[in-house]
């Protein structure tokens, strides 16, 4: 079948027709007013020869005249790739000649630069892609323009937002012109009283947009225009791929406000569902009793896992008095934009206080009464014998060592192991050793801040952070010193160590034929540890060795022997004992009492504040023992044909082990869904700090700070901020932009798309913040500002800029007189799916 009408198509024929067809012919059969059309099927491309008769036949059939003939690719305006624009689309054919080239066309544009970039950026493999064709009437526009039915920027459902102009659409599509733009959210409209849209058309493309969100599932970016009679003619609709994941919060009362707060642990990307799944397990079992929601009298979950990462639940704290005015301290650790977002917050009538506490009043304080004297104890005693802390702690540790459950047997059955998977957070010889060491712990965070708070007045800040510097019994530290030792005894072998790459060397590890550096003794001590440790899915160090070996090579880079990290932290620490002798001299001639008090702490600082990252290295030494059981348990699965292979029980949640052990169900479908989801979640640059229930970035609500001096002012289009030359480029043709440029240009259309690969940002002189540019610098993760008037010629190529992607400016970076950049740069989140995690 080479040609097919439009209204005989429908989603299960998306092999056939492609996504853009598919769509269209959902559209028609929901009752939507459609441009009657057909479809080239991908069975003509696939036989390689345009079939001009049957296209010339169609044609005809629908009267002739003129066309928009639009590509509908396999991969095209699918629910994780929306291909905005990568392949091409001609409007006013008309007559069979050119008909048959513009399909021509479209078949080329399947392999262009930009979308064979794209489909590789998006881990869409190229072989099985097929390119249909859509052949639909031109609709003579009056005005035609996008219409969003979630919020691009903000992310929030709960608004739509429509841009419009006078004529044909392509001017919002392709950014060539600023367009009329208009907001719906449940306050009413906000947009121009002269604009091209009435308040009734406004309201009809709501109307349109709730319609197509409900039959669609998802919200969905669609085009449409209104003809010369005043027509509303839908021309296709497809989903919104950038939006964050909305928050699982069913049967919770709305709205709820969320704080991310995995970054904390040095946990940048998404948990796999295992390990979320485990981290639920053990926040109910240490918290669980103590978290109600007061509304229902229930339990809420005091952590969300919210597109695979971590969040904590806000709402009742943001409506509790007492808590309320501690909060936007709190999140003074994220940055001054998270404090401005709470303190949104607590100004919005929707989390007014209400009376109560947000936690269950008599196990807290049976819990208070339990631990408040022995924590005041064992700070106490901490502080006054620093060294027997300092020996708790090593006892806290040997008992996790040595004194965890002992995990099942070999032979055990898989069975077995997940009941020990499951008891293993609440194991007693856990809560014991964690015990041990608490309270050092406590003392240590304490004595952070405690000296320079004491001294304030005293001291500078800069001093009170020198004075913690190289601070010892700090067991990261040492982890680090023992990586520079095995380092040093690599140099003897520096070009095995320099060339082979890391998964060779493991290999050689585990083949016992890689040169003894030290290794096996390292990983005894610290073979638990490994990036995002936190997520039980990740492999660790003793299970994959190879990240080792990467740090190994970079130390062995390191020619100035004053930048090895011992010399650095010796000097730290050098620094800190000046600080502190200064101070020393400093209170002997005033300030006597507070001054010995803030000097006394801040010695005990440097004996105990070290310890403050103990807990976690703990915790983890038998949590690697039960991630070795989950996965002997996924070997079992795969054996019995219920997974692909072992890794795949990290995609999987522990009640899903259990009806896979028990009821033999088949989860491969499952555990490949998952997987495609985090590895889309991974290429996520930026996660929003606060999050509403209706998927509203707090960030995006609070007003931009007033522009700095010497800033110019644009539109925001995309978040972040990155700081580069500007690579100023009138046209696309040819154009190159070094990793880490900013392209400066009048406007982008699809066409410019390829630069986005390398360039750090996007500036542009007219756009609008749903166009093709914005969109797929939102794709991409890199900021931009559009509607900058005159930027392609106030920026200079070569100027160093930096630009504000959420308060829409773009600031000049003055330099040094040697010519040096001012900074290292824009950085971006990277991730990785744990390849080793799933495969072991």
């Amino acid at each position: 079948m080479h040609v097919v009408g439009l209204s005989e198509i429908d989603a299960g024929m998306i092999g056939l027709v492609g996504g853009k067809a598919a769509g269209l012919g959902e559209m028609i059969a929901a009752g939507e007013r459609v441009p009657p059309g057909f479809c080239l099927t991908t069975e003509a491309h696939r036989a390689g020869a345009i079939p001009e008769d049957a296209l010339a036949r169609a044609y005809e059939r629908l009267g002739g005249g003129r066309v928009a003939v639009r590509s509908s690719a396999t991969a095209e305006d699918l629910p994780d790739a929306s291909f905005a624009g990568q392949q091409d689309t001609i409007l006013n054919v008309e007559g069979t000649e050119e008909l048959v080239e513009a399909v021509r066309r479209c078949w080329e544009s399947l392999d262009s630069e930009r979308a064979v970039a794209y489909r590789r950026d998006n881990e869409i493999g190229g072989d099985d892609v097929h390119m249909a064709v859509v052949v639909q009437r031109m609709v003579d526009a009056d005005t035609a323009g996008v219409l969003f039915t979630a919020d691009p920027l903000s992310g929030s459902r709960s608004v739509m937002v429509a841009d419009a102009v006078r004529g044909l659409g392509t001017a919002v599509v392709d950014g060539s012109a600023e367009p009329d733009h208009y907001e719906m959210g449940p306050e009413g409209i906000d947009g121009p009283e002269d604009g091209c849209l009435t308040r009734a058309r406004v309201e009809e493309l709501r109307a349109a947009g709730e319609r197509l969100q409900r039959h669609f599932g998802s919200p969905q970016d669609a085009e449409w225009a209104y003809d010369a009679d005043g027509v509303l003619w839908l021309l296709q609709s497809r989903a919104i791929t950038t939006l964050f994941p909305l928050p699982d919060d069913a049967g919770l009362p709305r709205p709820r406000a969320y704080m991310e707060v995995g970054n904390i642990q040095g946990l940048l990307r998404p948990l796999t569902p295992m390990g979320m799944s485990m981290m639920d397990a053990m926040m109910e079992e240490w918290v669980g009793s103590y978290v109600k929601d007061r509304r229902t009298g229930g339990t809420a979950r005091l952590m969300a896992g919210v597109g695979d990462r971590l969040y904590l639940d806000m709402t009742d704290l943001l409506r509790n008095k007492r808590m309320r005015p501690r909060l936007p301290s709190m999140a003074d650790i994220y940055g001054p934009r998270a404090k401005a977002g709470i303190e949104h917050l607590l100004k919005d009538p929707r989390f007014s206080p209400v009376k109560g506490m947000p936690f269950s009043f008599g196990p807290t304080v049976r819990l208070a009464l339990r631990y408040a004297l022995p924590a005041v104890a064992g700070i106490v005693r901490a502080v006054a014998r620093p060294e027997q802390a300092r020996a708790q702690v090593d006892r806290g540790i040997r008992i996790l060592r040595e004194e965890s459950a002992a995990p099942p047997p070999t032979g055990a059955t898989a069975a077995e192991r997940l009941r020990f998977v499951e008891n293993s957070s609440g194991d007693d010889a856990m809560f014991r050793g964690i015990m041990e060491l608490m309270w050092p712990l406590f003392t240590g965070i304490i004595l952070t801040t405690a000296p320079g708070a004491v001294l304030k007045g005293i001291v500078t800040e800069e001093e009170a952070d020198t004075a913690l510097g190289g601070m010892p019994h700090n067991v990261t530290t040492q982890m680090d010193m023992a990586l520079w030792g095995m380092a040093v005894r690599a140099r003897e072998h520096r070009d095995l160590f320099l060339r082979t790459p890391p998964e060779e060397l493991a290999e050689k590890y585990r083949a016992g034929t890689l040169p003894d550096i030290g290794l096996e003794e390292f990983l005894q001590v610290y073979g638990h540890r490994a990036a995002a440790e936190v997520d039980i899915g990740m492999p660790r160090w003793g299970d994959d060795p190879s990240p080792l070996f990467g740090t190994i090579a970079n130390y062995l880079r390191v020619d100035d022997p004053e930048q090895a990290p011992d010399r650095r932290f010796a000097r730290a620490a050098e620094r800190a004992e000046a600080v502190i002798a200064e101070v020393e001299r400093r209170v002997r001639r005033r300030h006597r009492i507070r001054g010995r008090l803030g000097l006394f702490l801040m010695r005990r600082s440097r004996e105990l504040t070290g310890l403050r990252e103990i807990a976690k290295f703990g915790w983890l030494i038998p949590y690697w023992t039960t991630r070795r059981q989950l996965v002997l348990i996924g070997e079992e699965l795969a054996a019995r044909g219920l997974l692909e292979e072992p890794g795949d029980i990290m995609f999987l949640k522990l009640p899903e082990v259990h009806t896979a052990l028990e009821q033999g169900a088949d989860h491969r479908d499952t555990v490949a869904g998952r997987r495609a989801f985090y590895r889309r979640e991974l290429r996520r640059p930026t996660v929003p700090s606060l999050l509403l229930s209706d998927g509203t970035d707090v960030e995006a609500l609070i007003p931009a700070p007033p522009p700095v001096e010497g800033a110019m002012m644009g539109k925001p289009a995309a978040a972040g901020q990155a700081t580069g030359r500007a690579r100023v480029v009138r046209d696309p043709a040819g154009a190159h932009l070094e990793p880490g440029e900013i392209l400066v240009a009048p406007t982008t259309d699809p066409g410019w798309t390829p630069l986005f690969m390398t360039a750090a940002g996007l500036v542009t002189e007219t756009g609008s913040p749903i166009a093709h540019g914005p969109t797929v610098a939102r794709e991409y993760g890199i900021p931009a500002v559009i509607c900058l008037h005159d930027a392609t010629r106030r920026i200079k190529d070569g100027d160093l800029i930096t630009i504000d992607g959420t308060a829409g400016t773009v600031m000049p970076v003055e330099e040094d007189g040697d010519g040096g950049d001012g900074g290292d740069g824009p950085q971006q989140a990277a991730g990785r799916e744990p390849e080793h995690a799933d495969r072991n």
